[in-house]
């Protein structure tokens, strides 16, 4: 029998995994949360579709990823894929391996200069068809998404791994360059190795 101690601990740990998990929902944006349709999602991979495509023929798929290529046909358009996990916003996640390839298939014209490749795309759509094409010279199975909504990621400033000072560099930044720093020591600075270096004494 749950003490009234017991049971308000347990009553605040539901609250907060609703929170948790209305929090991630709503991160989604709405044009993939894939809730148009009413149909629910199906959780699977591409590598699990070219396994057993009868399995998920017709699913209802969130899949997103890097563009690899764009290619535009009289009535529609066909985004070839790179397939990354997504983050809870459903963002696809840099820094892991591609997990296959698939095609998104989407109705009208797709502007290939807005759709570039390497952009991070998020779609949801309904598995039609695996399809082989090649790749080089290899036989690859494709997934065909038919495409029903679809967002493209903004593109992020570069990440380069450098911590940038709030008063600016005493040395050329990233080291190869001509700059100008704050700080006890200040004046140009050329890189590590030769920089005529003005301190305060």
């Amino acid at each position: 029998m749950l003490t009234p101690i017991h049971r308000r601990c347990l009553i605040i740990g539901l609250l907060l995994a609703l929170g948790l998990s209305l929090g991630c929902s709503s991160s989604i944006p709405p044009a993939i949360r894939g809730e148009a349709s009413g149909e629910p999602l199906t959780l699977v991979s591409v590598t699990q579709v070219q396994q057993n495509p009868e399995r998920y023929g017709g699913k209802r798929i969130r899949w997103g990823g890097s563009i690899l290529n764009l290619r535009n046909l009289p009535n529609s358009t066909e985004i070839e894929v790179l397939s990354r996990p997504l983050a809870s916003d459903g963002e696809p996640r840099l820094g892991v391996d591609g997990k296959g390839r698939y095609i998104a298939q989407v109705q009208g014209f797709i502007d290939p200069a807005e759709y570039a490749q390497d952009r991070l795309l998020t779609v949801v759509g309904n598995l039609v068809a695996v399809e082989t094409r090649d790749v080089g010279e290899y036989p690859y199975r494709y997934p065909v998404l038919a495409v029903t909504d679809r967002y493209l990621w903004p593109v992020n400033p570069i990440n380069d791994g450098y911590y940038r000072y709030p008063g600016g560099y005493p040395w050329g930044y990233p080291w190869n360059y001509a700059g100008f720093g704050y700080g006890p020591w200040y004046g140009p600075g050329f890189g590590p190795w030769y920089r005529p270096w003005y301190g305060p004494w």
